[in-house]
């Protein structure tokens, strides 16, 4: 059954009026850390993750956009690129039934994760030449959704830090372009501002529909969004051809 995507508040748990007041004592971190932790203690989403088992809070980033969207469905093949901690693993597990004996869900991330029931997981660097073939080995066939919640660490400067993330969006997207079924989906993260126009472009000559989704679990002061191309019209016969022919050299 799939868990309620709805806002949490400080009414959905008996103790959540006492937990969204939390306050970190004056210590030696900078006034700045203290409010990030203040926050993160106090964030109901962090709260409702811990009651329900999953490993972070943007979990519930995915669940709102796939309840409102239904991308996830079950029998359909999934890659998530940046999984950890596998939050976005475990939602995509449970609405598409992958199970140890059959499973459809893949993901990757250069830090080490814990395993997870239904998942393969390659600890490896995306950006790494060799990732985009280790992933298709590892899922068996071709995804019918490419998921990327992949952000650069920051740097405290937010144009380097818009830039690098962009960046990782755009080979996620270059990536989802290149293997996805027919029909398939591909949902990353983005920010909010330029740069990003001719990714847009190329979405929209490969997909049916493009267009931002910003979930209720996104903090409201992020600048984070989500971008989701939906029905992907397939590949062009030759860039098909020159794929199989460079696997056929391998």
């Amino acid at each position: 059954m799939k868990p309620p995507s709805k806002r949490p508040g400080s009414s959905t748990a008996g103790s959540g009026a006492r937990a969204l007041k939390t306050r970190i004592k004056k210590t030696k971190l900078k006034n700045s850390s203290r409010r990030w932790l203040e926050r993160h203690l106090n964030d109901p989403y962090v709260h409702r993750s811990k009651m329900e088992g999953y490993r972070a809070r943007s979990a519930y980033k995915l669940i709102e956009i796939d309840d409102r969207y239904h991308i996830l469905k079950k029998g359909l093949r999934v890659i998530d690129l940046g999984a950890a901690p596998g939050g976005w693993c475990q939602v995509a597990v449970q609405r598409v039934t992958s199970s140890d004996e059959d499973k459809r869900v893949v993901g990757i991330d250069y830090l080490e994760m814990d395993e997870l029931p239904g998942v393969k997981l390659l600890q490896l660097d995306f950006l790494d030449d060799e990732a985009p073939a280790r992933l298709m080995e590892a899922l068996g066939g071709s995804p019918d959704i490419v998921l990327s919640d992949m952000a650069a660490p920051t740097t405290g400067h937010s144009r380097t830090d818009h830039i690098r993330t962009m960046h990782l969006c755009e080979v996620a997207a270059d990536f989802a372009i290149s293997v996805l079924k027919p029909g398939g989906h591909f949902l990353a993260k983005t920010f909010q501002g330029g740069t990003e126009n001719e990714l847009l472009d190329r979405l929209k000559k490969n997909f049916k529909s493009v267009h931002h989704v910003k979930p209720a679990a996104s903090r409201a002061e992020s600048v984070e969004l989500y971008l989701l191309a939906r029905d992907f019209k397939g590949r062009a016969p030759e860039i098909v051809e020159e794929a199989e022919d460079a696997e056929n050299e391998g």
